[in-house]
């Protein structure tokens, strides 16, 4: 027996460093520019991996590189797991610097993954059961940037479990705190990353997928309705973009936009008003309001100051951009299939579909447009296709009654240009002026 846990034991550490080999750090640091020069913090995004940190100012974010199977370098004093060997059931405890959402997921030495879960955990030592069949493992532990690592040898024939119910647990001794001035996340090649960075109200993203280190620079906009509402902007080629939905109810010289909740009122008009989907003021954080293209282009401008509603033409350079530049969802440079490029990583009902935005949302978003299935209002006053589609109004008519929108569906790659009736309730994205 004892040579057998010998020859385990070498064939571990053979294994982490052979894995230790493959993995390497990538340094992404920050700067400022445009209407403010200093960072509050930054938001990064692993979009694939649907993980994130928030980086304080002045601080970088470590991306910890695996071409492969993960593996992070991490502070294993941090990280307690007894017994080890596992005879049955290991306890394993840390220490959580933050607390919140903390991802645990035990790995296989050749990549695959065994067990994962996320929780948001307290700050302080945090503790729970681990069963696994006979073999060696990587244990990983990642709470909001700081990394846990350890290994686990199993002389069990158990199943995979792990238990956060265990309230009968005895407390374990606090153990010391990391200091770290950088904040780590895994990052496998390869993967979108998205930049949020803050400055007081503004805020500007960025994306990214990095082969060494870099350093991201946020130039930052003022984008303010006259609600007072602040927007992230987003620089897509030559243009800069508002990243959320325009949520105002007046317009840029302070003047009302009506809200008109009833249908039939709404089938009858000719003038700017507003409504939120399913007249629930619960969409508007998320999905902003909608509008008839009479208020999308009141001469009192419904636009922030500095920016206005796009022109036909103007959605066309972007759609240009974006395929010439490999945002196409295969990564061709010809045709119209940039429709995962726009749409943001949540809320899409799923597609089958090859290249629609509704399959695999982690790999949506690469332009960091983050384009939501807000729905719309017909002229009948009826709500459809909230979660199944997002619709933008341009200024541009398109003869006497209608006018021309861009449209994403769930279960298609393209981005459509259609023309509507003016009176439909429809999303607004505006576009700095120049």
């Amino acid at each position: 027996m004892k040579n057998q846990l010998r020859s385990l034991i070498s064939f571990l550490l053979l294994a982490v460093t052979t894995i230790s080999a493959n993995a390497f750090d990538y340094t992404i640091s920050f700067t400022a520019s445009g209407a403010a020069t200093t960072l509050s913090n930054v938001e990064v995004q692993n979009l694939t991996q649907n993980t994130s940190v928030v980086v304080p100012a002045g601080a970088p974010v470590i991306l910890t590189v695996s071409t492969a199977a993960p593996y992070l370098k991490a502070n294993s004093l941090n990280l307690k797991i007894y017994p080890n060997p596992m005879t049955e059931k290991s306890i394993v405890s840390f220490y959580s610097e933050f607390g919140g959402k903390t991802d645990i997921a035990v790995y296989g030495m050749d990549g695959r993954t065994v067990i994962r879960t996320t929780k948001n955990l307290e700050a302080g030592t945090n503790q729970f059961k681990l069963s696994l069949p006979q073999g060696v493992y990587t244990l990983h532990v990642n709470e909001n940037g700081i990394l846990h690592i350890g290994t686990v040898i199993s002389q069990t024939k158990n199943n995979a479990e792990l238990d956060f119910s265990g309230t009968e647990l005895a407390a374990a001794k606090p153990m010391q705190k990391v200091k770290t001035s950088a904040t780590a996340l895994a990052y496998t090649t390869g993967d979108q990353l998205l930049f949020k960075g803050f400055s007081g109200d503004y805020c500007t993203i960025v994306t990214l997928k990095p082969t060494g280190d870099a350093t991201v620079n946020f130039k930052f906009v003022e984008c303010r309705d006259a609600d007072g509402n602040h927007y992230p902007v987003v620089h897509i080629g030559n243009q800069t973009w508002m990243v959320e939905n325009l949520k105002t109810t007046k317009y840029r010289n302070g003047e009302t936009i009506p809200n008109v909740t009833d249908g039939t009122e709404w089938t009858a008009l000719t003038t700017g008003a507003w409504c939120t989907y399913n007249n629930d003021v619960a969409n508007v954080a998320k999905y902003g309001r909608l509008y008839t293209w009479y208020a999308a282009t009141d001469s009192r401008n419904i636009a922030p100051a500095g920016w206005h509603v796009p022109n036909d033409a103007e959605w066309t350079t972007l759609e240009t951009y974006l395929i010439a530049n490999g945002y196409n969802y295969d990564g061709t440079t010809s045709g119209n299939k940039i429709a995962k490029s726009l749409a943001s990583t949540t809320d899409w009902i799923s597609s089958s579909n090859t290249g629609a935005i509704g399959n695999d949302l982690t790999k949506n978003n690469s332009s960091g447009f983050t384009a939501l299935p807000g729905g719309y209002r017909s002229y009948s006053g009826a709500f459809f296709d909230i979660g199944n589609g997002g619709n933008w109004w341009c200024s541009a008519e398109d003869g006497a009654t209608n006018a021309w929108i861009r449209y994403l569906d769930y279960y298609d790659g393209s981005l459509y240009r259609d023309g509507n009736t003016k009176s439909f309730g429809f999303s607004v994205r505006c576009i700095r002026d120049y």
